[in-house]
């Protein structure tokens, strides 16, 4: 029977209740990360603020923000971070408007804008412009991310896994 149903007694006796204070001591409020191969360090990081809404409020416009709710991966992000099972880096096609800043602390967060520029493109995104593939452009960059991640973890990806790759991107021109 749980306690306190019957039994006034409190479920926690009372000497070994601990304060708040107590139980996150240990903890740090500082949030770590990389972004585009920069460290970047925040002492007060809202809880509640998505990646998404970090990057583009520090002027890292590339990332779209479309449907907001991870349908159409105008707001992909590549998230690298080391496997110590297989000890290798792993890159990850994230969903910035989904994931809280708070969890990339200790990771590397790559955006288009770290990838490459209009000087000097990134493979992906030179491939994608000489083969027309874009129209309006504004699923693009999410594209392009979506591509750089497959490309890191395989750099010779079946027909099958580059299909995959893109089932979280979403074209509003051509569908």
């Amino acid at each position: 029977m749980a306690p306190g149903l019957i039994d006034p007694q409190p479920a926690v006796a009372p000497d070994s209740q601990r304060t708040l204070a107590s139980v996150t001591g240990d903890y740090y409020d500082t949030i770590t990360f990389y972004l585009n191969g920069t460290r970047v360090s925040l002492d007060t990081a809202d809880p509640e603020i998505t990646l998404l809404e970090y990057l583009r409020g520090i002027g890292l416009t590339g990332t779209k923000l479309g449907c907001a709710e991870g349908g159409c991966g105008a707001c992909t992000v590549v998230v690298s971070q080391y496997n110590p099972t297989s000890k290798q880096i792993y890159h990850a096609s994230v969903n910035a408007c989904l994931a809280p800043l708070v969890s990339v602390d200790g990771k590397h967060v790559i955006t288009v804008e770290g990838i490459g520029n209009v000087k000097s493109p990134h493979p992906a995104q030179e491939r994608i412009a000489k083969g027309n593939g874009s129209q309006c452009g504004f699923c693009t960059p999410g594209i392009v991310m979506s591509l750089y991640a497959l490309l890191r973890n395989n750099e010779h990806p079946s027909e099958l896994e580059v299909e995959e790759a893109f089932d979280g991107n979403l074209c509003r021109c051509t569908g």
